[in-house]
This record gives C-alpha cells, sequence and structure tokens, in this order.
C-alpha cells in the first residue's frame, strides 16, 4: 500500500515524450514516411530534437517549412502522420533510464500521478501502455484534452483539478522550457530532465526549482 508522503509535494504531473521516454525514432519514422509519400525529401533527428513539445500540429507545419514544401500541403500531411505514427508508435522508442523506478517510488511514497503532454491522448495512452508505464498514472491527458496546450498554463490547473491537488503541491516534471513555463504561471515547483528536448537550448537556462539526471532521483 502506498505510504503518506514525506515529499514537499501531495501529486506529480509529468510529461511523456523527452521526459519518459525516447520517441525521436518514433517522429523520425512517421515524419518521413508521410514526406516520402507527399514526394518531399526527408529530414534528420537534429531537426526533430529541436522541434518537438508544441504538439503535432506545430511539428507538421515547421516539417513542412523546413523541407521547403508548400504550407497548402499541411491537410494531406497531418492525415498522413496520424496514419503513419499509429502504426509505428512505440516501435522506435526507448524508455529512459529510471523512469519506472522512479514512477513506482513516487507512488511508493504516496504521490497521486497524471502524465500530462503535447501529444495526441490516443498516442499517449497507447505508448504509455506498450512501454510498461500506464499502471503508474491516475490520469493521462493529451494535447487535445483542453482548449490550449503547455506552455499556457491551463492544462496543468486543469490536471491539478482532475487529480484534487493544490499547484502549489503539485510538482511539473519535464524536460523543457514549455514544461517549466506552463509551471511558473500555474503556481507548481518544476523540475526539468537534463536530457530531453529543449529546443537546443540547455534546460538550465529555463531557470526550473531543480536540474535531475534520471527521474529516480526524485525520491
Amino acid at each position: 500500500m502506498p505510504q503518506p508522503s514525506s515529499l514537499p509535494w501531495h501529486a506529480a504531473i509529468i510529461d511523456l515524450d523527452g521526459t519518459m521516454v525516447d520517441t525521436v525514432g518514433d517522429f523520425e519514422a512517421a515524419l518521413n514516411r508521410t514526406l516520402a509519400e507527399l514526394g518531399q525529401a526527408a529530414i534528420g533527428r537534429a531537426f526533430i530534437e529541436r522541434t518537438v513539445g508544441k504538439g503535432s500540429e506545430h511539428l507538421i507545419r515547421r516539417t513542412l517549412a523546413e523541407v521547403a514544401a508548400p504550407a497548402d500541403l499541411y491537410e494531406a500531411a497531418w492525415a498522413a502522420y496520424q496514419r503513419h505514427y499509429r502504426a509505428i508508435n512505440g516501435s522506435h522508442s526507448a524508455v529512459y533510464p529510471g523512469v519506472a523506478a522512479g514512477l513506482q517510488a513516487l507512488r511508493a511514497r504516496g504521490l497521486r500521478l497524471a502524465c500530462l503532454t503535447n501529444k495526441p491522448g490516443e498516442f499517449a495512452r497507447e505508448l504509455l501502455a506498450r512501454k510498461g508505464l500506464a499502471g503508474c498514472f491516475e490520469r493521462v491527458f493529451g494535447g487535445d484534452a483542453f482548449e490550449r496546450k503547455k506552455p499556457d498554463p491551463l492544462p496543468l490547473l486543469r490536471t491539478c483539478e482532475a487529480l484534487g491537488t493544490a499547484p502549489a503541491q503539485t510538482l511539473m516534471v519535464g524536460d523543457s522550457s514549455n514544461d517549466c513555463q506552463a509551471a511558473r504561471a500555474a503556481g507548481c515547483p518544476v523540475v526539468l530532465v537534463r536530457y530531453g528536448y529543449n529546443h537546443g537550448e540547455p534546460v538550465e537556462a529555463a531557470r526550473p526549482d531543480r536540474v535531475i539526471d534520471r527521474l529516480d532521483e526524485l525520491a
């Protein structure tokens, strides 16, 4: 049974891509299959690492611009990307070291856990299940769950409401300035992992409360 937490939080909201799972390989496969279908050039991992984090719409528009494709290809690219991502979701990704143990330890300390990501909810839930992480979370909210996405604070505030915890007692754990900005605006403490995707910038520049190398450092 979970024990009462001796940590300074009652709950934790945890990002997915770049925080729990390295999904660049999934993005690379789905995007390049999409581009090939549309007769466009392929893109590389470095571009993807700099670009992911603000939702699929942003990623697709930036990708089309990167390969100098016509902007009016967006609708076709969106449909193709959804189809290709659904087919490969989780096949080219891996859970970061310390994540599974870290989640289990937080739950054992009595924290309520939610996953909050800008990834579409369908893909997020499927990925967590395929990687054996779904059972750690009471709630999973994707980028299509609310009217706005991170870095807007609304998704964090709504997730706190769903968990029944105050923002000041709900830790945000992420990998980017998006997570830090959203947490600050929502009134949540925030910890960032050093290894994720932060648009090519060091996470320390976002000025989180703490930077960690592994999720199991939290407990």
